[in-house]
């Protein structure tokens, strides 16, 4: 028997098989009426699944009237998709329930912090490419808040990511040859630019668009890291010197409030151990780096790095094996 989970989001779509043979992930874009009932019926006569586990964010595509249209409009294309599967949905309080559960809402997290609750006390940390959830769990539970609307007042949720978040989000100024410059607010470059430029990221994990609509290459995000402040490459130092120094100072800026966010929650539940996962294990890393007596491990050393990028799917398939 087979059985899969799936993440749906707002800009990609996540897949993974219980045993982990199968990670994928499917950019697509909700908020442009992407064919999500295509590419989960194209999912479904491939892999013919027995069991399907589902967990959403995509609901709050702003193609959406409200949360409920959106809840209606996933859990309606999985069950198309899937006719001949038994399917599984995930509310935020880790507990499988009916497909028009207004809990279903944004609970992707909650497969994650259930799996890993059943073995452990932690922050669980995960940097996808447009959020970083930041999930405390102890005595065998997520002990977060259980809308995004919650965990963003408690500081468990961070609009930031490694690909899509756009760089005058983050910063207002930069400091270039010693002073303070003042970014556009214009859509030119967002954190995966930065992240190519520093080597953090290769072009196969830039799986989103690009603002300009041109390439993923080092060059292109170079020239996208000038335009926030306006200038050619060439305009802010030679041998794109001033465009690394850009990058360094959003990942710096990124550690920095990640770091913040994790120990304020470590302290509020008397936690010192982080689990990490997600495109941005690398950020983790360096925000956990800066706190002290604070012990760190990774999903992708625990289950392997092609899952690590897709772990609430398959966290929720495991899930659904365990009944």
């Amino acid at each position: 028997m087979t059985t899969i989970g799936i993440d749906i989001g707002g800009a990609n779509t996540k897949i993974a098989s219980a045993d982990g043979s199968i990670a994928e992930i499917h950019y697509l874009p909700m908020w442009k009426d992407a064919a999500l009932p295509d590419l989960l019926s194209a999912i479904a006569d491939r892999l013919t699944p027995d069991k399907v586990g589902v967990v959403m964010t995509g609901e709050l595509a702003d193609c959406f009237e409200c949360k409920g249209q959106g809840i209606a409009f996933i859990s309606d294309a999985a069950l198309h998709a899937f006719p001949e599967s038994e399917i599984y949905y995930l509310n935020n309080k880790c507990e499988f329930t009916g497909c028009d559960d207004p809990g279903l809402a944004a609970a992707n997290w909650a497969a994650s912090a259930g799996l890993l609750a059943r073995d452990c006390d932690c922050v669980f940390v995960d940097i996808g490419s447009t959020t970083t959830d930041i999930i405390p769990i102890a005595g065998g539970a997520a002990r977060a808040g259980g809308t995004d609307f919650e965990r963003l007042k408690r500081g468990e949720l961070l609009y930031s990511g490694v690909l899509r978040t756009n760089l005058a989000a983050l910063l207002d100024r930069v400091v270039l040859d010693g002073a303070g410059c003042r970014v556009s607010s214009e859509l030119f470059a967002i954190t995966a630019d930065a992240y190519i430029v520093l080597g953090r990221i290769g072009e196969a994990d830039y799986t989103c668009e690009t603002p300009d609509h041109a390439g993923t290459t080092v060059a292109d995000s170079i020239r996208r890291l000038a335009r926030i402040v306006c200038a050619d490459p060439d305009e802010i130092g030679g041998s794109g010197s001033g465009v690394r120094t850009i990058a360094e100072q959003v990942q710096e800026k990124q550690v920095q409030e990640l770091s913040g966010a994790i120990d304020d929650t470590l302290t509020r539940h008397g936690l010192n151990h982080v689990i990490g996962t997600g495109l941005g294990e690398f950020l983790i890393r360096d925000a956990v780096e800066l706190l002290d007596g604070v012990e760190c491990s990774f999903v992708s050393g625990m289950y392997g790095e092609d899952v690590s990028k897709v772990f609430p799917a398959y966290a929720v398939a495991r899930l659904v094996e365990f009944g």
